[in-house]
């Protein structure tokens, strides 16, 4: 999930559009509910964002600096100001990324990725057995061939390989995907996109790499 802080209704909306189009869940908050919500929110719904995307707000409300303190999710700066100055303050700040308005939805979803992978030892994909599973929209590899998959099956893939190791919830898997404040989708929803993404991991492995375990989640195994 993607989280968007800014005052403008009207930026907040165009953009969760945008990434709704890319399959990739968002949430938009102003400076007031951001600030009371960054301090509050419990630990699995901190690890369902992917990335936060700072507009126009109040500095004071949203410091990059006090979201670093909960959760190593890029901080990336969304400028409406093309001068030197206007970046170098956003940097000092404690921003990761600086990226200057008007951009393709693409970009951004692309220096997030890049971001990521700095902090996951500069490796775009993680690797269980024969499946190589991507973190930048690219479908996952399986003896080198690629598995197309629906992009909410790929992002769930996606999600498990970057909690390699432990388990996660029903609840945590929806939150990534759909976002924490979708009130819309079912969360039992989750269970259909993982049945259908076993079926095919287990026809092209011959075996099922989802571990599940009753009240305790899902887990990837090789």
């Amino acid at each position: 999930m993607i989280v968007i802080v800014d005052e403008r209704e009207l930026v907040k909306d165009g953009y969760h559009s945008l990434f709704e189009r890319e399959g990739v869940a968002s949430a938009g908050f102003g400076s007031n509910e951001f600030g009371e919500w960054v301090s509050t929110a419990a630990e699995d719904d901190l690890k369902a964002v992917r990335a936060f995307l700072i507009g126009e707000c109040s500095s004071d409300l949203v410091s990059p600096r006090r979201i670093r303190d909960r959760t190593t999710a890029p901080v990336i700066a969304l400028s409406d100001q093309h001068s030197l100055e206007n970046t170098l303050r956003l940097f000092e700040s404690g921003v990761d990324d600086v990226i200057r308005k008007p951009v393709h939805i693409r970009e951004i979803l692309a220096r997030i990725s890049a971001i990521s992978r700095r902090v996951q030892e500069d490796k775009p994909y993680s690797e269980f057995g024969p499946m190589r599973i991507f973190i930048d929209g690219r479908d996952p590899e399986i003896d080198g061939e690629p598995l197309p998959l629906p992009r909410r099956e790929r992002r769930i893939l996606e999600f498990l390989a970057s909690n390699a190791g432990r388990r996660v919830t029903k609840t945590q898997v929806f939150n990534a995907i759909y976002g924490i404040f979708d009130e819309e989708v079912e969360e039992n929803v989750v269970e259909s996109h993982i049945s259908k993404l076993r079926k095919k991991l287990r026809e092209k492995l011959g075996y099922d790499p989802i571990d599940s375990k009753r009240f305790l989640g899902y887990r990837l195994v090789t």
